[in-house]
């Protein structure tokens, strides 16, 4: 019996238990009605996979000879951290110790990975180039030194010690603790902070579970510049300079975090400690950094970067650089990684980068009338629940021609 038609059936994983241990054995064993809701769950999963997808290409379909293929392709982004280990076979040191011993660390990793590309699609949704993570293409921009590529490498880095720190603060991960406040952060700097933050009645203490940041910045390090450590050409330069770009948007942006103790409400007492900021601001202040990015060159030492301009202020180390021009994202290039716009969703009414005119690179566009279910209607029942009717609800979309 196949069971269900998607590839990860709860019955078939169970059949294959045989060879786990621990919980998933416990569940396979008595946990008859948490399998049927796990069952439930992927059923659900996947029908609004396929009502996302339905007007596209690949619709999501459930067939399993082809969704098994899919998924074992793993991720669609190029940095797939069980791919880099499988070459690590020709590494040393560190980055081998990671893939062998660090199983949990590796699943943090493809996380971080993850995150900081849907960031990155969210941050150039409007733009031409909106961060498409289709394998080919992706490897050809990567293959270059555009901006475009400072700003996926300085979001990857950033990702990867962002889970990773977080990971270790809420104890998912055995090879780290929480922030060792005390050592990181010298009296001095407290002193400061209390200055400006606490009423001079008030007590502290520094203490609390903070992010990890310095053991989440030297694992993505690891990672992502074991390839690059020994070599010192340009491209080397430029992405080493990226990644630390993407590692201090975080470090060097920590958040002084405090919770109050006393008697009937009052904050009579405080234990702080350190947080990082939100993954957004992360990604908003390195988008920035694009806009402002700067070209280099390397100097005739061979070791580091200048600016290709005389007139031009050199980058700082938060700064991002590049090497090359990028294309403009036009039209489908396969020599650039470039998918072009054609069939991309515009703004008419819009003068900015998102706007038909700039998005569709004066081609023009086409004008749709479609029709969508919407919540309407609500109204809320007692106790307590809000009921809403789904209603049709017609939009003009605009597409590139």
């Amino acid at each position: 019996v196949e069971g269900s038609n998607v590839l990860l059936d709860p019955q078939r994983e169970c059949r294959k238990s045989k060879r786990a241990r621990g919980k998933l054995t416990d569940i396979c064993k008595n946990g008859t009605s948490l399998l049927k809701e796990i069952t439930n769950g992927i059923s659900m999963s996947f029908a609004e996979c396929q009502y996302q997808f339905r007007n596209n290409r690949w619709n999501c379909n459930t067939q399993r000879r082809s969704l098994k293929r899919i998924l074992a392709r793993g991720s669609n982004v190029l940095l797939d951290p069980q791919r880099e280990c499988r070459k690590s076979k020709r590494a040393r040191g560190k980055l081998t110790d990671i893939c062998k011993n660090g199983t949990s660390l590796l699943k943090e990793i493809t996380n971080g990975i993850s995150m900081s590309f849907a960031e990155c699609q969210y941050q150039f949704r409007n733009n031409r180039w909106n961060c498409n993570t289709q394998r080919r293409s992706l490897k050809r921009i990567l293959a270059r030194d555009t901006r475009e590529t400072a700003f996926v490498n300085a979001i990857t880095a950033a990702g990867i010690a962002y889970t990773v720190a977080r990971a270790c603060a809420t104890g998912n991960l055995v090879e780290c603790t929480c922030h060792a406040n005390s050592q990181s952060h010298p009296p001095s700097k407290l002193k400061k902070w209390r200055k400006y933050l606490m009423a001079p009645d008030e007590s502290w203490e520094w203490a609390g579970c903070g992010d990890n940041i310095n053991f989440g910045v030297n694992k993505s390090k690891i990672f992502l510049d074991a390839r690059y450590r020994r070599k010192k050409d340009i491209k080397a330069l430029v992405k080493t300079h990226n990644n630390i770009a993407g590692l201090l948007a975080i470090k060097k942006h920590m958040q002084l975090k405090c919770r109050c103790h006393g008697m009937s409400g009052s904050c009579t007492m405080q234990t702080c400690w350190m947080v990082m900021p939100p993954f957004r601001e992360v990604a908003d202040r390195l988008r920035e950094r694009y806009d402002g990015a700067a070209k280099v060159i390397a100097r005739n030492d061979g070791t580091s970067l200048m600016p290709e301009g005389r007139t031009i202020k050199p980058p700082t180390k938060e700064d991002l650089v590049y090497a090359e021009e990028s294309p403009d994202f036009c039209r489908p290039n396969h020599r650039t990684g470039s998918l072009g716009t054609q069939g991309r969703e515009c703004n008419a009414t819009s003068m900015g980068m998102d706007g038909c005119e700039l998005l569709c690179c004066n081609r023009g566009y086409r004008a749709d009338l479609v029709t969508r279910k919407v919540p309407c209607h609500c109204t809320f029942e007692w106790c307590c629940e809000v009921k809403c009717k789904m209603c049709d609800e017609r939009k003009t979309r605009f597409t590139c021609l």
